[in-house]
Order: C-alpha cells, then sequence, then structure tokens
C-alpha cells in the first residue's frame, strides 16, 4: 500500500506541476510578479515531502546490484548530477522567480549556446541520466516507480513546453528543433 501511495503522490506532483506551469494558470496571477516565486517554493517543499515519504517507507529490493556495478554506475550518476547542479545555478534566479525581488528582471531568451548546443532540454536529460543511474545503483521498488513516473512526466512535459517555446520564440526555436535533439545529446557540430 506504501507504494501505491508513493506512485500516487509522485503522478499528483508531476499533475500539479504542470498545471501550476501552464498559460492559463499563469495568466491567472499574471498581475502577481511572486508567483514563479511562490510556484518554485510549493514545488520545491512537495518535492521533498514526497522524498522523505519515499525513504521512510518499507524497501522492496527489486535485485542485487554487484558493488563492481554499483561503481560503474556512479559516472553516468554524478554526471547526470553535475548537469542538473550546473544549469540550475545558471537559471537559478529565472527558475526559482527570485528576479522578482529585484528591480531589472533580466529579459527572456533563447538559449543557444552552452549546454543547448548538444541538447534543447538538457536539465531534463541530466534529471532522467540522474535518477536512471539512481535506480540501476539502487534498484528499489520505490525508486523504479519515481523514476519511471518522472520519466513519464518529463517526456509529457518537454512536448508541452516544446509547444510554448514555439509560439514564444517561433521560427528562431523551429530552426533550433531542426538542429539540435530535444534530449538525447548529439555531439555533432550544428553550426
Amino acid at each position: 500500500m506504501a507504494h501505491i501511495i508513493l506512485a500516487i503522490l509522485w503522478i499528483l506532483y508531476g499533475v500539479l506541476h504542470s498545471l501550476l506551469a501552464t498559460s492559463w494558470v499563469k495568466q491567472v496571477f499574471r498581475h502577481s510578479k511572486y508567483y514563479t516565486f511562490i510556484y518554485s517554493l510549493f514545488a520545491a517543499l512537495s518535492l521533498a515531502a514526497i522524498l522523505v515519504y519515499q525513504f521512510a517507507i518499507p524497501q522492496i529490493s527489486l535485485w542485487v546490484m554487484p558493488s563492481w556495478a554499483r561503481l560503474l554506475l556512479l559516472l553516468p550518476m554524478l554526471a547526470g548530477l553535475f548537469i542538473m547542479a550546473a544549469l540550475i545555478k545558471k537559471y537559478f534566479f529565472a527558475l526559482s522567480g527570485i528576479s522578482a525581488f529585484y528591480k531589472n528582471q533580466p529579459p527572456v531568451k533563447l538559449e543557444l549556446d552552452g549546454w543547448h548546443r548538444y541538447v534543447r532540454h538538457p536539465l531534463y536529460s541530466g534529471t532522467l541520466l540522474f535518477i536512471w543511474s539512481l535506480f540501476f545503483m539502487f534498484p528499489l521498488l520505490s525508486n523504479l516507480i519515481a523514476a519511471s513516473i518522472i520519466t513519464v512526466y518529463t517526456l509529457a512535459g518537454t512536448v508541452l513546453e516544446e509547444k510554448k517555446l514555439v509560439m514564444q520564440f517561433g521560427k528562431a526555436y523551429s530552426d533550433y528543433q531542426q538542429r539540435v535533439p530535444m534530449l538525447i545529446p548529439s555531439f555533432r557540430r550544428t553550426d
């Protein structure tokens, strides 16, 4: 029963996270410059609550992963974590809504350099690399539930975000879509 509750919590998190990020919800709160900050705070606190619950429930191991394999999986897990941390650091003020507390807010621009030269959604790619590496390092039912639901949520969210980005940036984003893959990086030159 605890794992069913965990699955429901992850699904609710994904649905609420997506719903609160939709254009029409943002339009309702368009006069509140603190909406993104409140949204980010809610997302962080609810994520923390789900993780606390996930680690508190009885853990069911799906198989025993040999130590040497865990050690090998450490590399992609750390790579995913590094990518996530680097991008969160880069976009922290814009993503968190903290920029609302400052008078000069940076304009929104289409990112085409750095990580974005190789993949359109590097934060999502890093997240997926991290969660699946973590699952294979620690093959627990709770980790499988989390990784599976986060993957479905990320894939669906990416498709919706792509539509918003095309509406926001038009042909520039459509051209970018033709050159750069969505989630699986390509290291060939796209210039």
